[in-house]
């Protein structure tokens, strides 16, 4: 290395940027190579998202159907066929409630949870949950368990 091969760092020189509005003398004043009037030749631009230049966005050209209920309630559904296996496995004795299906794994702390009759039930078990189906309910009873709304 000498003074004969030393060159700047790659990325540090850019020779054909200008500098933009900053007089005429610079070769890119006035417009400040933005063009004349419209949005984009004003400061303070930003593009929204879906914008078309003025066509109507394809958001609101597709037509909208259905309903969607705003007072709707969303459960986490557990089966009783699960149940079943979290008892053979051990994991549950004689009481299945919210706070030993959040540990579990089976459901999310803040959520309803629903019971579905999906599966069959032998054990004995006294089951805590939001709502049950029927026949969840019935084949709990049925095993000799109880079925404990909250």
């Amino acid at each position: 290395m000498d003074l004969s091969n030393l060159k700047p760092a790659k990325g540090s020189i850019n020779k054909n940027s200008k500098r933009v509005g900053r007089g005429q003398g610079s070769g890119k004043g006035g417009t400040a190579t933005r063009g004349h009037k419209g949005a984009k030749s004003r400061s303070g631009y930003s593009k929204k998202i879906g914008f078309e230049g003025g066509q109507m966005p394809l958001q609101r050209r597709i037509p909208k159907f259905g309903f969607k209920n705003i007072n709707r309630l969303e459960y986490q559904v557990v089966n009783l066929d699960t149940i079943q296996s979290l008892i053979d496995n051990k994991k549950v004795k004689t009481t299945l409630d919210f706070e030993s299906m959040v540990k579990l794994r089976l459901v999310r702390k803040n959520e309803l949870v629903k019971i579905l009759g999906r599966g069959e039930l032998k054990g004995k078990v006294k089951v805590s949950a939001h709502k049950f189906t029927a026949s969840a309910k019935s084949a709990i009873e049925a095993a000799g368990g109880e079925a404990i709304n909250i």
